[in-house]
């Protein structure tokens, strides 16, 4: 297939790129208008660039989607911003592209949303939910074969939230948000997450609806931190809890620094788990998903 695959420098987006392009598929990858450079190389030719902050209307992107098989969008931001407007990113874009598809004849289009979406009142949320929902409507007028995945925590190197727990998990004493101690996810494998979706251009091409993208088992996030650290060979750490006051402190000062994961969104995320059942996602995989307990040996390094 000839495939449109926004975001395809994201964390997602690239392995993505990597584990269609070894199935034998194209790959044209969406990028920032900011990064595009003069091709050198076949690949870079097939670069397409396109902006989520400014390209809300079908008409942007019809040009996009001729000679093209199939879309995935893997683009998504975790805070509102200036450059990277939530609304536009998360909504309005997608919900364009969608609708050019539909009129493009581009049925099958993979929607990479998130868990934990269904009854939030974040922004994040809001908008993923919005997005899902006019994709999930074309689908029901007939003009689309949508696949939308719902993945917990994805984890794996170039992932900012990973990142951040594999910092965490290297801390002897660390003091951890309350939330963090409670909250409950499912950690996936961002390599797990790519084969799925070879899987549903290939052998699950009739696959459609809702997708909850987990790994095997569910545990807190501060457990999970605490197994990154058994991983890493290091004994356990001595976890404090931040009180609740300098908890909601904290995550307001994580505001005024662009691009770090904690935050007030993040703050409000946590106040519900994320968490499903990964049946329809093992049957993608063929085999039951990378465990949390050896997710740095095999998506970290």
């Amino acid at each position: 297939m000839h495939i449109l695959l926004t975001g395809s420098t994201g964390f997602i987006g690239h392995t993505v790129a990597r584990a269609l392009t070894q199935a034998g598929h194209t790959v044209h990858g969406g990028i920032s208008p900011r990064q595009h450079t003069a091709p050198h190389t076949q690949a870079d030719a097939l670069q397409v660039p396109m902006d989520f902050a400014r390209d809300t209307t079908p008409a942007h992107w019809l040009p996009r989607l001729e000679g093209v098989d199939a879309v995935i969008n893997t683009v998504g931001v975790l805070r509102d911003s200036r450059t990277r407007p939530i609304d536009a990113v998360h909504q309005h874009t997608p919900t364009a592209l969608f609708d050019a598809c539909a009129q493009a004849g581009v049925r099958r289009v993979v929607q990479i949303s998130a868990l934990g979406i269904a009854y939030s009142s974040t922004r994040y949320a809001s908008t993923k939910r919005a997005a899902d929902e006019h994709l999930q409507a074309l689908a029901a007028q007939g003009a689309l074969a949508p696949a939308i995945l719902r993945p917990s925590v994805v984890f794996g190197k170039g992932g900012d939230s990973s990142a951040l727990f594999m910092n965490l998990a290297r801390l002897p004493v660390a003091l951890f948000p309350g939330p963090m101690l409670t909250a409950r996810v499912q950690p996936v494998s961002v390599h797990d997450l790519a084969a799925a979706i070879v899987a549903l251009l290939g052998p699950a091409l009739a696959t459609r609806g809702i997708i909850e993208c987990a790994g095997p088992e569910a545990l807190t996030l501060g457990d999970f931190v605490a197994s990154l650290r058994q991983q890493l060979g290091h004994r356990p750490a001595h976890v404090l809890r931040l009180p609740d006051p300098l908890t909601r402190l904290s995550a307001r000062m994580g505001d005024a620094v662009p691009g770090v994961p904690w935050c007030s969104e993040t703050l409000a995320m946590l106040g519900s788990d994320n968490v499903g059942n990964p049946a329809v996602f093992e049957q993608l995989l063929g085999r039951k998903g990378v465990h949390y307990s050896q997710l740095v040996a095999t998506a970290w390094h």
